[in-house]
């Protein structure tokens, strides 16, 4: 049996072993003393995000250097900011995201179609239009969009966007207004400045009624049936762009009848003297589809630059039935 002195003894053995652990893991305490902040070092969390693992183990807490991550996770920095991983944001470029261009064509007043292209890969760039025969060169912005009033030569009008890198898009819309409208088309490419020439009710040149580059026409005018209207379409600024002045009269609304006479004008100049021209035109009236002309221009010497060819009988009057 146990004696009372030996129990004391044990007893006495064991509280000095809890005392003296506790003073040499928090030291001695003072009334009133907040117990002191314990240090963890050297522990990883082997859960971190793969390249976060490595990290240094001793990182002062200045905030004004912290990079930013996304979804609240805490910022750290080390002493060498360079050592730190660069971690996606929310706004970062998204790897993948679409380069096909994209086409839409939605009809407006006048049997016109409004194109818009989106092609973000395709910046300040060439980019061929084609529709039916027409074909024109336009450049994108510098976001790679485009937005155009083209006009159809079909009911039912497929329009398409093509790159040099064989890459484009294709659109469709179906024109039910076209049917009021005869048009034609005079395109071309290279440097030469071709016009098209419209005297509505056979006006003089320069006066009311005649349409061209200089007096364009109003989509307004032609939706009461008073007069046409001219596009002009194509960069004119690209190399060996492709372009076209396209006219356009409201014949199955026409508010009068009469002659509209129709001519082609080319301006000779440094550009164009003793070359050749290559030219075509598309022809559509009465709703019927279009009919295709080709033309080659021959400029005269250099030695009549600031003269203009004027070609009367290429493209037949038009001839107007008032409604």
């Amino acid at each position: 049996m146990i004696s009372p002195k030996t129990l004391g003894l044990a007893g006495g053995t064991l509280f000095c072993a809890l005392g003296i652990g506790f003073v040499m893991q928090y030291g001695f305490l003072r009334a009133g003393a907040p117990a002191p902040q314990v240090e963890v070092t050297d522990i990883q969390d082997t859960s971190a995000a793969t390249g976060l693992r490595d990290l240094p183990k001793a990182m002062p807490l200045d905030s004004a250097a912290l990079p930013q991550l996304p979804y609240g996770m805490v910022r750290l920095a080390a002493a060498d900011s360079s050592t730190i991983p660069t971690m996606p944001t929310e706004s970062a470029p998204v790897a993948g995201f679409g380069c096909d261009p994209e086409l839409s064509a939605t009809p407006i007043a006048g049997a016109l179609v409004r194109l818009k292209l989106t092609a973000p890969c395709h910046a300040s760039e060439r980019v061929s239009l084609h529709h039916s025969g027409l074909m024109i060169t336009e450049t994108t912005q510098p976001d790679g969009s485009l937005v155009l009033d083209f006009p159809a030569l079909t009911e039912g009008a497929v329009f398409i966007a093509s790159f040099s890198d064989d890459s484009g898009a294709v659109a469709q819309a179906t024109v039910s207004s076209l049917a009021f409208y005869d048009r034609i088309v005079l395109q071309w490419q290279g440097e030469g400045d071709l016009e098209l020439h419209a005297r509505e009710w056979e006006a003089d040149y320069f006066s009311e009624g005649h349409v061209w580059t200089g007096a364009a026409g109003t989509l307004e005018a032609a939706a009461r049936g008073e007069s046409g209207f001219l596009l002009n379409l194509g960069d004119d600024e690209a190399p060996e762009a492709r372009r076209a002045q396209v006219y356009s009269f409201p014949a199955g609304t026409a508010a009068r009848g009469g002659l509209i006479d129709v001519s082609v004008e080319a301006a000779v100049t440094e550009a164009t003297c003793e070359t050749d021209i290559s030219a075509q035109t598309l022809e559509m009236r009465d709703g019927g589809a279009p009919t295709v002309r080709d033309i080659d221009l021959a400029f005269p010497g250099c030695d009549s630059v600031g003269d203009y060819l004027v070609l009367n009988n290429l493209i037949a009057d038009l001839k107007i039935a008032a409604r």
